[in-house]
């Protein structure tokens, strides 16, 4: 089945030599990033690298085939996840970044990073961050909101009958939102000995602060888009929006200069300001008959060709190289906006921990809502939450890869 559905996705036939290699990528929505990534492929000399575009449940069909032998030799990874390293389904890549470790992004590299070795080299970066609408706030006598305090009194002011001061989605920031406010308040979700990192008054009262905005009616709900659209913003219906690195074209197109960028504002005297990243990896089946040959093609690709990374971060679609040195150079990240969000994501950026299971964030989801929707009492949520992630915590460290 899983050879059946791969078969017409789009498989480039890489020019080299050597062995046969299969690289798997989820399905961009990205005009001209299935092309690139075969363009990549060809210019490979040292195997044959045959592309496979993967369109569907990506993540539930490459868990599968790294069960089989029939799976691919690199694939693309939002991980890889602590199942797949404990597992032993993916390669050790700890020698691929010898002398440019450090030239790597840490927040991005650390999820991919367990028991001191490197499961996945990361390949570009996406964010979050808050756009606003410079005209409405200078009109309503506001400088750009530093703290969660002067966010929320900002979105208050700048509400009106035909406009909402905030957008963080239709269910009020629930999904969207995640740990950023716990960052923000200088906490985090897991700390750096695996502990629950948010057992701390702090939490409660940031979270407390975000059901403030629902209950004080600052928050556009039932927007014709959600969070990572920026037609609300665009069209007018809210002064500010939380939204991702991706909308800043079309934002820029529309908006000219009158817009800015922030990253979420610190709360309490322990804050700092807090930017969700995240980026796709190239990982190494277990499974591949040809493990040095991939990890030697992976090299070349996500490692040496620094042309290729900034061209496939910055082409197609908008995203910021994994590598901070061309993150730096990149010209369509060097001023403006860009710029800022270039900068946000170096001194702010925070991805999720791989020690945070699917299970562990369910349970902080589910309070997360409850706490901004129903106005349920944060620390009783926080309790509740504190011990089920403490059991999670407990059992995944259990194992060993």
């Amino acid at each position: 089945m899983l050879t059946a559905c791969g078969s017409n996705t789009g498989r480039g036939d890489g020019g080299g030599s050597g062995p046969t290699l299969s690289h798997w990528y989820h399905q961009y929505g990205e005009t001209g990033t299935q092309q690139a990534v075969n363009r990549y492929a060809a210019a490979y000399k040292k195997a044959h690298v045959t592309v496979q575009w993967r369109p569907g449940d990506y993540d539930q069909q490459t868990a599968a085939a790294l069960l089989t032998d029939s799976g691919p030799d690199v694939f693309e990874v939002n991980g890889p996840t602590l199942d797949q390293i404990q597992g032993g389904q993916v390669v050790d890549l700890t020698d691929l970044l010898d002398g440019v470790k450090d030239d790597f992004n840490p927040a991005v590299l650390t999820p991919k990073t367990y028991e001191g070795k490197i499961w996945g080299i990361p390949q570009t970066i996406d964010m979050q961050m808050l756009y606003y609408r410079k005209s409405l706030l200078k009109d309503a006598g506001l400088e750009p909101p530093d703290t969660l305090d002067a966010l929320v009194d900002a979105a208050h002011k700048l509400t009106t009958k035909k406009v909402k001061g905030l957008f963080l989605g239709n269910d009020g920031g629930a999904g969207v939102l995640g740990g950023t406010p716990l960052y923000a308040a200088g906490l985090q979700l897991v700390t750096d000995d695996g502990k629950p990192g948010f057992d701390d008054p702090e939490a409660a009262r940031a979270l407390g602060k975000i059901h403030q905005l629902y209950a004080g009616k600052s928050l556009l709900l039932g927007a014709p888009a959600d969070w990572a659209d920026p037609s609300a913003f665009l069209q007018g219906l809210t002064a500010m929006q939380w939204t991702g690195l991706w909308a800043l074209p079309q934002v820029q197109k529309e908006l000219g200069d009158d817009f800015g960028v922030l990253p979420f504002p610190k709360d309490g005297p322990s804050g700092r300001p807090s930017v969700p990243v995240g980026a796709y990896g190239a990982a190494v089946s277990a499974r591949s008959r040809n493990k040095e040959a991939a990890k030697e093609y992976v090299k070349w690709l996500w490692v040496e060709q620094t042309g290729d990374q900034e061209d496939f971060a910055l082409s197609y679609g908008f995203h910021i190289p994994a590598r901070i040195s061309l993150a730096k150079k990149a010209a369509k990240l060097k001023t403006g906006a860009a710029a800022d969000a270039v900068s946000f994501a170096t001194d702010h950026g925070y991805a999720q921990p791989l020690l945070w299971t699917p299970a562990a964030q369910t349970a902080y989801q589910d309070a997360l809502s409850r706490i901004i929707k129903d106005g349920a009492n944060p620390d009783d949520e926080l309790k509740t939450v504190l011990r089920k992630v403490s059991a999670e915590l407990a059992r995944v460290q259990k194992k060993k890869p």
